[in-house]
């Protein structure tokens, strides 16, 4: 899990925080960074990105080429038939055909949601004006771009922020996001929201473990204290993606 620029994670806080095993790598991992799949009363196997379904739940930290691949292959069906055990016993597994598609979209939409609440409290803030400003102040925690978001505009943002965290000569900079600015402006209820800051730092790792979990399971590298541009060598924006309508956060 990402930490901020100016914090690190105690070997005590890390010893506390749970984790759980892919039961495809058999790797393991912080439970925030894994997605759990729930079995349905129906026998289907969901997405639960909230870790909130009742029940016994399995866990899978492979990007989506690679559960595609352990669907086709049979290698999900008995991973899942093991981490379930008694629980499914007698029950007919069913994996939609969809799952993956599934799993992108929730987790999508529970990016979009931690981006919503964090706003509606406060701790978000837009406008390239307003974030220069602030981060110049030091007071930004967590620095974002829309996908089509102009390159001049994020590197002068960017170099604001190293300004205000005393790292002008270091690498820090922030993360182009899979969105691009009519989605995020849709999304958050905001006319042409194309940079983000949040100033808190607890809301910028509650937001920065979602980004993970989506960029890991895009197969994109995640974001880290060093590398947090994701821009491509060229400076190209990142594919941006859009969600439905069902799923976007609505403003209060």
């Amino acid at each position: 899990m990402r930490t901020l620029p100016n914090e690190r994670l105690s070997d005590k806080h890390r010893a506390a925080t749970p984790e759980r095993k892919c039961i495809l790598s058999g790797e393991k991992e912080l439970r925030q960074a894994l997605v759990r799949l729930a079995i349905s009363p129906d026998g289907d196997v969901l997405p639960d990105v909230h870790g909130r379904a009742p029940g016994r739940g399995a866990w899978i930290g492979v990007s989506r080429d690679a559960l595609e691949k352990a669907i086709a292959d049979g290698k999900l069906r008995g991973a899942l038939a093991r981490s379930f055990g008694k629980s499914a016993a007698g029950m007919a597994l069913s994996i939609p055909s969809d799952l993956p598609d599934r799993i992108e979209a929730a987790l999508l939409r529970g990016l979009t949601e931690r981006l919503g609440i964090e706003m509606r409290a406060g701790n978000l803030i837009s406008g390239s004006d307003r974030i220069a400003e602030q981060a110049r102040a030091g007071r930004v925690r967590w620095l974002a771009h829309a996908a089509d978001a102009a390159v001049d505009g994020c590197r002068k943002l960017d170099q604001a922020w190293r300004v205000g965290m005393d790292r002008e000569g270091g690498a820090l900079a922030g993360v182009r996001l899979p969105l691009d600015r009519a989605t995020l402006s849709v999304a958050l209820g905001r006319d042409n929201i194309v940079h983000l800051a949040l100033t808190a730092a607890q809301a910028a790792d509650r937001v920065a473990s979602w980004l993970d979990r989506l960029l890991h399971y895009q197969g994109r590298e995640k974001v880290t204290d060093e590398n947090l541009c994701g821009r491509t060598a060229e400076g190209a924006a990142s594919p941006a993606l859009t969600i439905p309508d069902s799923d976007r956060v609505q403003a209060n």
